[in-house]
């Protein structure tokens, strides 16, 4: 497997996949940080242009996943590895809790340590839900949304792709956030929030417009 990223979160998805026992052939991607050495941990390569990593897709293993947290970065790495071949998966830790009934989780996602998940819930195409997020009853979580550590999604709340919640954010029930939101760490959203703006606060008020996605 490829993990797309080699520092900060990158690292984090290569303990999910130690919890998990899926060590061989792992190797990172970093075509950006020159300072990158040729092995993390000396142990795993770390491939730093497109050819080396349609060379590894092609003649060792076509998975990748995403140890980038942005929304937007994450759907055009999205779209650059399985335009060349990639196949996307994702890392759920066996640390995580995750309900039994009704739960419903797409390809490409990364559930973290301490994550508690619980029934009727639906996570879409490549979410990233961070150490010890809880997600309630009955919940939507949009494509791409990144979920920083220590979210809490109350029930019956419904996320819109792209969007970011910052560290230790309360999103209160049966509230509704749109679509490219970013929601300030330690926020607590109260009621419904537009597509395409910055909520910030208790309780959580916009404080700036967002420029809407060109997708």
């Amino acid at each position: 497997m490829i993990i797309i990223g080699a520092k900060g979160f990158a690292k984090e998805v290569l303990e999910i996949l130690h919890q998990l026992n899926q060590l061989d052939e792992v190797v990172f991607y970093d075509d950006v940080n020159a300072a990158i050495p040729d092995f993390l941990y000396g142990q795993f390569k770390v491939l730093k242009n497109k050819s080396d990593a349609i060379q590894y897709i092609k003649n060792t293993d076509s998975h990748f996943t995403i140890g980038i947290g942005n929304p937007l970065l994450r759907k055009k790495i999205y779209d650059d590895f399985t335009e060349i071949g990639g196949e996307y998966v994702g890392t759920i830790s066996p640390l995580a809790k995750i309900g039994h009934f009704g739960n419903s989780i797409a390809v490409g996602c990364n559930i973290m340590t301490g994550t508690v998940i619980t029934n009727d819930i639906i996570i879409k195409k490549g979410a990233l839900i961070n150490l010890n997020c809880t997600i309630g009853h009955d919940s939507v979580i949009g494509a791409f949304v990144e979920m920083s550590p220590g979210v809490h999604v109350s029930g019956n709340c419904s996320i819109g792709d792209y969007t970011t919640i910052g560290s230790n954010a309360t999103i209160l029930p049966r509230v509704s956030i749109g679509k490219n939101v970013i929601v300030g760490a330690g926020s607590v959203v109260t009621k419904d929030v537009p597509d395409n703006c910055l909520v910030v606060g208790v309780p959580a008020v916009i404080k700036k417009e967002l420029p809407p996605l060109p997708f």
